[in-house]
């Protein structure tokens, strides 16, 4: 029987650094033949253009599939099964096969999907990888819903406020073979130890941890564990309960798939043209204002910079605003800055778009 094609996915929360990561790894395979299927919440192409806009030698663009009519882990019969058989049906199929999930998956689906007949004989999921964001953390950024409605409930038996933001985040540790604390350069002395311990508590025995700087993590570490995660969903189950049956139940040998219902209401996301930027740096902060006055929790997108030939790329997070020219801007890309913008729903779009106008 011919050896299955290894799988990785790659989940984490907004803004871990999951992109920063398998750019890394790509510019460390060494020859591997790595394709890549890119999950994006938001109609901005931006971590799919990145990957492709970053000049890695042996990354063609038909290495990089992306998936962005919905969540992946709610759209596995429409897009996640066809893109894996459109890898693993090639002439020459990749050596290995790296999943990147939305800011917004649960990576549970995902993996079970591996056991749909179509794929289940040619591909493995060699592990999960759940990528954290270390240094927002420790600052109680995105971690908070979890660690302060626990201490609340802690105090008051009667209430239960948990947020879909901490189910999703449990629900990614719940299932990881690795967590990667990526930032944790950020981290003051003593930092990095004290948060492997408090996320122990959500992982299965025996996860490995490994702290990260800007996602420099070796390919060699990160692919190969062999772990086979389709065949071990008891240990890694969810947290929280996101599915019920129906009638179109895929039986794959005695086991229900059972349809993944989790719902993305609580999230929206919508684009911001502008257009080109003059001063960098008052760009930036008028972003974090923004970001930090509504209540965003992720903020992507490209810039033209007056006077400069490269395109700008912008990834914020949290009050945390990141910018660097990465290639040559296109003509399609001349003239305009073209943003995503990702929070809560009942965001305030005009409010938001008036404050990145100033």
């Amino acid at each position: 029987m011919a050896t299955k094609i290894p799988a990785t996915v790659i989940t984490g929360f907004l803004g871990a650094g999951k992109t920063t990561l398998i750019q890394h790894m790509l510019e460390n395979a060494n020859g591997r033949k790595i394709a890549l299927i890119i999950n994006e919440f938001g109609d901005l192409g931006v971590d799919g253009d990145l990957v492709r806009g970053c000049g890695i030698e042996g990354c063609e663009d038909d290495d990089v599939l992306e998936l962005s009519n919905g969540c992946i882990c709610c759209t596995v019969a429409e897009d996640f099964v066809p893109a894996m058989q459109k890898l693993i049906n090639r002439d020459t199929p990749p050596d290995h096969i790296v999943i990147e999930t939305s800011g917004l998956a649960l990576p549970q689906p995902l993996v079970r999907a591996f056991n749909w007949p179509e794929i289940r004989n040619r591909v493995t999921v060699d592990g999960v990888v759940t990528v954290v964001d270390s240094e927002a953390m420790a600052r109680g950024q995105f971690a908070h819903d979890e660690a302060a409605i626990d201490a609340q409930r802690s105090r008051d038996d009667m209430l239960d406020h948990e947020t879909p933001l901490s189910e999703l985040f449990e629900d990614q540790l719940a299932a990881a073979d690795m967590i990667i604390l990526n930032k944790a350069d950020l981290l003051a002395e003593g930092q990095a130890g004290q948060l492997e311990e408090a996320l122990r508590a959500g992982t299965r025995p025996g996860v490995h941890f490994v702290r990260a700087e800007m996602g420099r993590v070796s390919p060699q570490t990160l692919l190969g564990l062999g772990v086979g995660a389709e065949d071990d969903m008891e240990g890694r189950h969810e947290v929280h309960h996101h599915h019920h049956d129906h009638d179109d139940d895929h039986d794959h040998e005695g086991e229900v798939c059972e349809p993944h219902t989790h719902s993305h209401d609580d999230f929206e996301t919508f684009q911001v043209s502008l257009p080109p930027v003059t001063d960098v740096a008052a760009f930036t902060d008028t972003i974090a204002r923004t970001i930090r006055d509504n209540d965003i929790l992720r903020l992507k997108g490209f810039a033209e910079v007056n006077g400069k030939p490269m395109r700008l790329v912008v990834q914020a997070v949290g009050p945390r605003v990141d910018t660097y020219f990465d290639r040559p801007l296109t003509a399609a890309e001349k003239g305009r800055t073209s943003l995503v913008v990702i929070g809560q729903a009942g965001m305030d779009r005009e409010r938001i778009l008036a404050s990145l106008t100033l």
